[in-house]
């Protein structure tokens, strides 16, 4: 039996363009669905063996939907991560021009990477939220005289696929926006450290309080460890309840980060460990003067002779 991916489709997203990047996916059966939602469900139902999403924009931040939907629910592993470049068109079928367009749709972290291009150029314009770029291309060119807008704002590859016309390039307003898109799987093996790794965990508080987070910060912190992602998030149990979703520099096979978080599990309600993986830059983690390994090790070595009786 092949392996089988899913992935936010359909197929001309940026997520499509993330599992291209993906080398293990090369000859898989790729599956699309029409949410974030949607594709984690059919991974933890084992309709597919890993999902690529998306987690993070360079320009919005986190994306709530991934964020949600891997803090809750049957736990799931990140095994790795692609970053994309992010450029957008806006495409119409054949005969729409600019002056044509009153309305336009695309998704919500798309329309917040053009809203100045869009407020220059078409400022008239209605924004219209579609499930991703692509559905916005697909369905505009299956009828386009039944929806809602005009045009739509899509990646390039998305308007050839649909059969559009591009009416302009380039239309971000961020010209170096990145995505970055996670593969998914269920728990199993982790990968292997690499030297050049991120860790993912989701840190529920006991209860709110003065100092609370920095509790949690201080245990990255007095072991040298490096954050890269903060973003807290609702629990959705009741106003004012969240919980922290990080990224760490480091694998948990090391010494820093295994004793980190044998203490946020200490101190925290819940730790909901997400994986350690390969950077998708593969950038080197920074380790501080006296966080090795060695250092830690070390350490050990001695507590375990004083508990011994020896000097």
């Amino acid at each position: 039996m092949s392996t089988r991916f899913g992935y936010l489709g359909p197929e001309g997203t940026f997520t499509s363009m993330a599992l291209d990047q993906w080398a293990p996916a090369a000859g898989a059966e790729r599956v699309a669905y029409g949410s974030v939602d949607a594709a984690l469900a059919a991974l933890r139902a084992g309709h597919v063996d890993g999902a690529m999403v998306p987690i993070e924009n360079s320009v919005e931040g986190g994306v709530s939907a991934t964020l949600d939907a891997l803090a809750s629910g049957e736990p799931l592993l990140v095994t790795g991560e692609v970053v994309v470049p992010i450029t957008f068109v806006l495409a119409a079928p054949a005969g729409v021009t600019t002056a044509d367009i009153r309305a336009v749709g695309t998704h919500s972290h798309a329309w917040a990477q053009v809203r100045g291009w869009m407020a220059a150029t078409l400022p008239d314009a209605v924004y219209v939220p579609t499930l991703s770029t692509a559905a916005a291309a697909a369905a505009l060119a299956a009828a386009p005289t039944e929806q809602g807008f005009q045009a739509a704002v899509c990646a390039p590859a998305a308007a050839p696929l649909h059969g559009l016309q591009v009416l302009a390039s380039d239309i971000g307003d961020m010209q170096a926006a990145v995505t970055r898109f996670v593969l998914v799987a269920r728990p199993g093996s982790l990968p292997a450290p690499s030297g050049a790794d991120k860790t993912t965990v989701v840190l529920y508080q006991r209860e709110d309080h003065a100092g609370g987070l920095l509790e949690l910060l201080d245990q990255f912190a007095a072991r040298g460890i490096n954050m890269t992602r903060l973003e807290s998030r609702p629990t959705k149990a009741s106003m004012g309840s969240y919980c922290f979703s990080v990224d760490v520099e480091g694998h948990v096979h090391d010494e820093r980060l295994g004793e980190a978080l044998m203490g946020l599990r200490r101190i925290c309600a819940e730790v909901r460990f997400l994986g350690s993986y390969p950077r998708a830059d593969g950038r080197a983690a920074t380790v501080g003067p006296r966080a090795s390994d060695a250092d830690f090790i070390t350490a050990r070595a001695w507590l375990g002779r004083i508990r011994e009786g020896r000097s």
